[in-house]
């Protein structure tokens, strides 16, 4: 087994998703690619998981016990840790550094292009569904409302889901 991958594998899981249970569509996909695991398997180690007290994530650790013995459950301990170790050592840095000009010009910078990103992601929504004024009038109305924060986020979720569902 090359280790390696089975550690890149985990962390992954574990990176990209919310905890508890998130890793499991991840990890099974991944797992079953790969050979590495069975059906059996994953239901033996959620059924662990349920069981065991504490944390629900550590069902990782079960599985990974599972498929590849005592290395596969350190491996695992080692993906489930280092996520929460570098946002602890992120905030120790941005500590240091927060009142620093350049710091904040950093983050105004990632903000930009985040929200880069999501206008990017919104316009391939719209030109996969087709433009109409319909939409671009709810985007508009519902951009500024936001924007003056006046009216709550879920009031114009709900409000602009309603009258997209109205204009078909």
């Amino acid at each position: 087994m090359d280790w390696i991958m089975f550690l890149g594998v985990v962390l992954k899981s574990v990176l990209f998703s919310t905890g508890g249970f998130g890793p499991l569509p991840s990890l099974h996909a991944d797992f079953i690619a790969n050979g590495w695991a069975s059906e059996k398997q994953f239901t033996e180690a959620l059924a662990i998981g349920q069981i065991t007290p504490g944390p629900n994530g550590l069902w990782v650790v079960s599985l990974c016990y599972l498929v590849a013995g005592v290395p596969g459950a350190v491996l695992a301990c080692i993906a489930l840790i280092l996520p929460p170790l570098l946002i602890l050592i992120v905030q120790r840095c941005h500590a240091c550094i927060a009142n620093h000009p350049a710091t904040q010009g950093l983050l105004d910078g990632v903000v930009l292009v985040i929200a880069s990103f999501s206008v990017i992601v919104l316009a391939g929504i719209f030109r996969s569904n087709g433009l109409d004024i319909g939409m671009i009038a709810i985007v508009v109305i519902s951009a500024t409302l936001a924007i003056s924060r006046r009216v709550s986020a879920n009031i114009i979720l709900v409000s602009a889901a309603l009258v997209g569902f109205i204009l078909g």
